[in-house]
């Protein structure tokens, strides 16, 4: 199975993530953050992981720790989970509207670490939960470098955080399951690793 169970404890984050690519069953999702925690839900959902999370942070301090450090844990357990890569799409893509929103996510499984965020150059307004675009931002950074992962998130419409977030955690979750699906018997580079 394509699975990992990862532990990271650190003076400002507790966490133990457990990520399934192939069962896609519910499981335990707390970090003390609401929204954080809603997000994880859909990636849940719409990626069609087994994903269970059990994490607490300095939460006294600000959000960004939390936040930045389950986008660390969730991509090292992706990046273990997907073994050497034999047979993985490898890419991934997922447009997801949510009212006046609409995310673009495109991804390359590469073992190459890259983020290209756009929200960051425009207006998002406000914060979702106290998680805004920088702390997004953050937790995609965190998943990237992890994992090695080369992502591009276009905000193609909207500027109420709340929308942009979770329109970009669905998009994700959506592309992470396609590039991750398991279509063909060897690895998907032509230099014979990822």
């Amino acid at each position: 199975m394509r699975s990992a169970t990862i532990e990271r404890n650190t003076t400002e984050t507790q966490i133990k993530l457990s990520l399934n690519l192939d069962v896609a069953q519910g499981g335990v999702i707390s970090t003390g953050l609401g929204f954080l925690d809603h997000m994880l839900f859909a990636v849940q959902r719409h990626g069609r992981f087994g994903l269970s999370l059990e994490a607490r942070g300095d939460l006294v301090v600000d959000v960004h720790h939390l936040v930045e450090d389950v986008g660390i844990v969730l991509g090292m357990a992706l990046k273990q989970a997907m073994g050497d890569g034999k047979g993985i799409e490898r890419y991934g893509e997922a447009s997801v509207p949510m009212d006046e929103t609409l995310v673009s996510v495109v991804l390359d499984l590469s073992g190459r670490s890259h983020l290209a965020f756009v929200p960051e150059e425009l207006a998002i307004e406000g914060s979702a939960g106290s998680i805004n675009a920088y702390h997004l931002r953050e937790f995609l950074r965190g998943l990237c470098n992890h994992a090695g992962l080369t992502l591009h998130v276009r905000l193609l419409a909207g500027r109420e955080a709340h929308h942009v977030i979770e329109a970009t955690f669905k998009a994700l979750a959506r592309a992470l399951h396609q590039a991750t699906r398991l279509s063909r018997s060897d690895l998907p580079s032509t230099k014979e690793v990822l």
